[in-house]
């Protein structure tokens, strides 16, 4: 066995160094293009405000240094450029160690991002590319064959991605014992996609099918990556068509994405192409390195280790603030209800009953009945995802959603920019007032009858009217909290796949 070089896996190394770069280059596409509204200078929850009170030991970035918008969006888009890059295949054309250094600087503009970017940036898979990203630096380029130490870090970077998830679910919600959890898991997902409504109208045996299917790809085909070749290629694609399958029915940002691309780096290339030409040796330098990082991450493995085997088991957590080795996980409960958070606006100086209010719209959150969910992933809709928390769990959103509602009320334009509709666009609206709604998807009859993808009932108020003479007033749930129909608490935070 070679560790420091073997050439059956030069073209898995090519295919999941693009497929990184990609992801890299639309999470810092995300990034340029939505932070100052969320932690710009001026964004609900500012980056100069958290780095005064986060020390750099706890939160390590670039910003603590210097923070300002126009240096964020250099970095964002250097990132982005850097990215487009390796897409390209341009690490490919310098020594080792340029390339190495290439991989280095991605990650850690990113990690800087990561660890400023608070509430919003509390999801599972930006450790996820942390992790993966930092591998990634020790990967080498065309100049040196594959390490297979890496790899095989890499490969246990999958296995904790898909064996916690399916052991979450185990431990978890009774439904994904008794199969049914796909009886509304499309309905009540984040962010749905284009095909989630007909993924939700399958037959119930179906969807019966698909959850026993998924317990194999979680729990059984991670343990085969560890196995011989072709044994662990077969295992490998079984996750990647699994992930196709997640991509079609809905959007999770770039964490499917991602996990195909850790399959791929499992997959022996010998099988489809033998390299080029024979691969040079490794330096000596390059292998010590090597042997270093596997050491590193072999020592920070043994805490996410025993939580997999904990009856405890936490997901989505980071152990140590460079995100080097972390645990994963998601929808270890599923909701048998979809609520929604619709916001309205009146420019009426003193609304009474028979106002008018308009409704705001989001690009990805379900608002419009009639408007069929788009398709957004990989990329990133952050306000959209944390309204969909927000509209389970009040309290979870009273950090940030105040300063939304300010910055309507304000008219501001970067706020606004990451709308799909504003419904003042001349001037802001006096008040704003936010309701809930419980969103189900319509039937086939009720399809043909109204062209509405969803019915919605109005459970109740979250936000009264509220106007910019002071502060906006805290939200609270509709109704006191009571067990829910799914045997939760219905004001209590989620667990489908955000940090806790």
């Amino acid at each position: 066995m070679e560790w420091f070089g073997d050439g059956d896996y030069w073209l898995s190394r090519l295919v999941f160094q693009r497929a990184l770069a990609a992801v890299y280059l639309v999470a810092f596409l995300t990034a340029a293009l939505q932070f100052r509204a969320l932690i710009g200078e001026r964004g609900i929850l500012p980056v100069p405000a958290y780095l005064r009170r986060v020390p750099f030991r706890r939160a390590p970035s670039l910003f603590h240094a210097h923070y300002s918008d126009r240096l964020f969006a250099l970095c964002a888009w250097t990132g982005a450029a850097l990215a487009a890059a390796l897409v390209a295949g341009a690490a490919d054309e310098v020594p080792p160690a340029l390339a190495m250094a290439w991989w280095a600087v991605l990650w850690a503009l990113y990690l800087s991002i990561v660890n400023v970017g608070q509430t919003w940036y509390g999801f599972g898979w930006e450790s996820l590319l942390l992790e993966v990203g930092f591998l990634a630096v020790f990967i080498g380029n065309q100049r040196t064959a594959p390490p297979l130490l890496i790899l095989l870090l890499l490969r246990w970077v999958l296995f904790r991605v898909e064996f916690g998830a399916g052991l979450i679910k185990l431990r978890g919600d009774r439904c994904w014992r008794d199969l049914t959890c796909l009886y509304y898991h499309h309905e009540t997902q984040p962010m749905p996609g284009p095909l989630s409504w007909f993924f939700h109208r399958l037959p119930r045996p179906l969807h019966r099918v698909e959850t026993a299917a998924n317990h194999v790809a979680q729990l059984v085909l991670p343990v085969l990556l560890f196995t011989p070749q072709p044994v662990a290629t077969a295992a490998a694609v079984g996750i990647v068509v699994t992930q196709l399958w997640l991509v079609l029915s809905g959007n999770f940002s770039w964490l499917n994405w991602l996990t195909i691309a850790l399959a791929l780096s499992a997959m022996d290339g010998s099988l489809v192409s033998a390299p080029p030409a024979p691969l040079p040796s490794s330096p000596l330098w390059y292998e010590i390195v090597v042997l270093a990082v596997t050491a590193l991450v072999l020592v920070r493995s043994v805490r996410p280790a025993r939580n997999l085997l904990s009856r405890r088991q936490q997901m989505n957590r980071s152990y140590d603030p460079f995100h080097l080795v972390n645990a994963y996980g998601a929808f270890g409960t599923v909701g048998r209800v979809r609520q929604e958070l619709v916001v309205e606006g009146t420019d009426e100086e003193r609304p009474h009953r028979d106002s008018r209010w308009r409704e705001y719209g989001f690009k990805g959150k379900p608002t419009d009945v009639r408007r069929l969910p788009r398709q957004f992933a990989p990329y990133h809709l952050r306000l959209d995802w944390m309204l969909w928390f927000a509209a389970i769990s009040p309290a979870y959103a009273r950090p940030w959603f105040g300063g939304l509602v300010e910055r309507l009320l304000e008219g501001d334009r970067d706020t606004v920019r990451l709308l799909a509709h504003n419904p003042f666009p001349e001037a802001p609206p006096s008040h704003i007032r936010v309701r809930i709604f419980r969103y189900r998807f319509t039937t086939w009859r009720e399809l043909r009858a109204t062209g509405a993808w969803w019915h919605r009932t109005e459970v109740g108020e979250f936000l009264g009217p509220t106007r910019l003479t002071g502060p906006v007033p805290p939200v609270h749930p509709p109704h006191p909290a009571r067990p829910g129909a799914d045997g939760r608490r219905p004001w209590r935070r989620p667990g489908a796949g955000h940090q806790d």
